[in-house]
């Protein structure tokens, strides 16, 4: 089963295989691409809600890569429901499809390339220059703010 985020419908992914989304997806489309989840809805695509305790466990595995300040509510949520139905998430955001391998979430992709490499970020003071594992509101050695970090 093919998991759908909002690009699947913004760049008309056509697949013959079962089709399920959640409904923060919708709320991300107009025009033609909400046309087209309308379409698929009425044409027998699965409308997922996942479980809270999943969505934690997708909160936890994105804190640990670094990559939960940069995902929705909708993208977690997402993902949250791919791991549930045991699906393949078709996106193009590449913090999602991070999380997703960090949680052995199948993952396709659509206009982009896909990510190469699972990552778990860095954190980098502005001030200092000191790197941390975790995402901090403030440096704890001079106060300054921390910026995501490539790791190397």
């Amino acid at each position: 089963m093919y998991v759908l985020d909002s690009s699947a419908f913004i760049h008309d992914f056509h697949t013959t295989e079962q089709t399920a989304t959640i409904p923060l997806v919708r709320e991300e489309l107009e025009d033609e691409s909400a046309y087209r989840y309308d379409a698929m809805e009425g044409s027998g695509m699965h409308i997922h809600i996942p479980d809270e305790d999943t969505i934690e466990k997708v909160r936890r595995a994105a804190r640990e890569s670094g990559d939960l300040d940069v995902l929705s509510d909708t993208d977690v949520r997402l993902v949250a429901a791919t791991f549930e139905l045991d699906g393949t998430l078709v996106t193009d955001d590449y913090a999602m499809q991070n999380v997703a391998e960090k949680l052995s979430v199948a993952v396709e992709f659509i206009a982009r390339e896909g990510i190469d490499e699972q990552r778990d970020w860095r954190f980098q003071c502005r001030g200092c220059g000191r790197e941390f594992d975790e995402k901090k509101e403030r440096c704890p050695i001079c106060g300054s703010e921390l910026t995501r970090k490539n790791p190397t």
